[in-house]
């Protein structure tokens, strides 16, 4: 039977806390899906994170039932989050796993001044103007990374990899499939993102908003996450993905009338900052049937 994380985050540990010595294997994202191995006597139920070989303990009720007369098995999310040994901020590795760097703070959801806070040093720490990781080279730049390891410590979801073809038809025989870089699954770039927030978003807890002046107020009073993800004409082109981020006392959005105009984002691309707002002015609005966007949408979440 599959049950999927009902909370913002399920800790999946090597035994139940019960135990003196249970530790944290990983952090499960919300909705994502677990096989149900044992339902033990205690509120401690053992599972398996679904298509991969981890296995460990979770509370009962923070897992929901999943319905599988309704689920495709190509809607089974990619599991995504389980630390890179290689990845880190100096290197271009392994970078469609997040980074086990210790140093790099998450999210603190206590209150809102402690969201802030985190939120500030969260952008410090990964430093996108500097860091090696987001740098663009001949073939790429590098906005989906950013925006994959922001979220990822500021404790929201969003996709870093989709399965292949080749994989999908073992899912829909109802097959689990190992995760594989290049092989069962590959990268989730930003045209595809912005497809994933339309179809999937809000089951992640993503709610879209109408425009960029709700977004950041939204994002300054509650210390959330902001994104907005453009989709390009040309679609053999890259789209391209940013946070917004919540303003401090040196960087603010741009405003005309007490309204924002601009928001005060953070971004991987052809040039990176750490925070700007009214350098790119509304970059999202370029309709250039050669290198701009067919649309754009914004989302936020808590």
């Amino acid at each position: 039977m599959k049950y999927r994380v009902a909370t913002p985050s399920l800790n999946l540990r090597d035994f139940p806390a019960t135990h003196d010595n249970s530790k944290i294997l990983i952090k499960i994202p919300f909705r994502h899906t677990v096989k149900l191995i044992e339902k033990t006597a205690s509120d401690w139920w053992k599972v398996k994170l679904l298509n991969t070989e981890k296995e460990g303990f979770v509370l009962s009720k923070d897992i929901e039932l999943v319905d599988e007369t309704t689920e495709k098995s190509t809607d089974i999310e990619v599991p995504n989050f389980e630390l890179g040994a290689r990845a880190s901020l100096d290197s271009k590795e392994e970078t469609y796993k997040p980074i086990g760097d210790p140093s790099i703070p998450f999210r603190d959801l206590t209150s809102l001044e402690s969201k802030l806070t985190s939120i500030r040093n969260i952008i410090t720490a990964l430093d996108v103007s500097k860091s090696f990781r987001y740098q663009k080279d001949a073939s790429d730049t590098y906005c989906n990374i950013y925006t994959f390891d922001y979220c990822f410590f500021a404790k929201v979801y969003i996709p870093r990899l989709r399965w292949t073809d080749k994989a999908i038809e073992q899912l829909e025989k109802g097959n689990e499939v190992a995760v594989i870089f290049d092989e069962t699954v590959r990268p989730f770039y930003s045209n595809y993102i912005y497809d994933w927030f339309l179809q999937s978003g809000n089951e992640f807890g993503w709610e879209r908003i109408a425009d960029v002046n709700e977004l950041q107020e939204k994002v300054n009073a509650n210390g959330g996450v902001g994104i907005i993800c453009a989709k390009r004409i040309v679609l053999n082109k890259s789209g391209h993905i940013v946070v917004v981020v919540p303003e401090t006392d040196t960087d603010k959005a741009y405003r005309k009338e007490g309204k924002v105009i601009y928001p005060l984002q953070s971004q991987a691309g052809a040039d990176n900052y750490n925070y700007f707002s009214e350098i790119r002015e509304d970059w999202w609005s370029n309709n250039d049937p050669e290198s701009g966007y067919a649309s754009a949408i914004f989302y936020y979440h808590d």
